[in-house]
């Protein structure tokens, strides 16, 4: 166990284990065990560093939330019409959940709501106001920037969970495809809600 994780950063690597590991199998196959075995390092090694299970994952969240914004705002960066950046970073969010089996569903895992948690909370600001800066932009009022932007982080989870549950994987579809179809869902509902100046 005198490897080079007890020389450097142990702590940065069992992020790093654990983001892999959700990649792979999701947040059900996530845990402290499986995470200390990859690592190459004793089962209580990662509770010198994390208090428990929900520590680490607030962590490993609070990343997961970090790069998924800089996804979002480089893709909305091609764009300079404000509907198609929107939709581009709906479309990176899509991406990003197939690439990583991460989205908001770790970043709003059980256990991860409390005051302790506050770099995942700032991540997870960061990443909404991505979203809703840019909803506010096209949308005639506030309560309809905010149902936009909660439909298209729906619609955009859920093309993201239709590939990785193998519903579109059986359609022949690839990623790009998927990507592709999230985008252009997005375009249609931001021209409702920016058109009809609501539902």
């Amino acid at each position: 166990m005198g490897g080079k994780y007890h020389h450097g950063d142990l702590r940065g690597e069992l992020v790093r284990v654990s983001l892999d590991l959700i990649a792979e199998q999701g947040l059900a196959g996530f845990s402290v065990a499986e995470v200390a075995r990859r690592a190459k390092v004793s089962p209580g090694a990662p509770y010198r560093h994390f208090a428990d299970r929900e520590t680490l994952l607030a962590e490993v969240a609070g990343h997961i939330a970090g790069q998924l914004a800089d996804r979002v705002t480089a893709a909305a960066a091609e764009h300079d019409a404000p509907a198609e950046a929107l939709a581009a970073a709906a479309g990176a969010y899509t991406r990003y959940l197939i690439e990583r089996r991460a989205g908001m569903n770790v970043l709003y895992a059980d256990g991860l709501h409390g005051p302790d948690h506050v770099g995942l909370h700032e991540q997870t600001r960061r990443l909404t106001d991505e979203f809703l800066m840019r909803c506010l932009a096209v949308a005639p009022d506030p309560a309809t920037a905010l149902e936009l932007m909660e439909q298209l982080f729906t619609q955009a989870h859920g093309y993201g969970t239709f590939q990785l549950d193998g519903v579109f994987v059986k359609h022949g579809y690839s990623v790009d495809l998927v990507v592709k179809k999230s985008t252009e869902a997005a375009r249609i509902v931001i021209a409702g809600r920016t058109a009809g100046g609501g539902r």
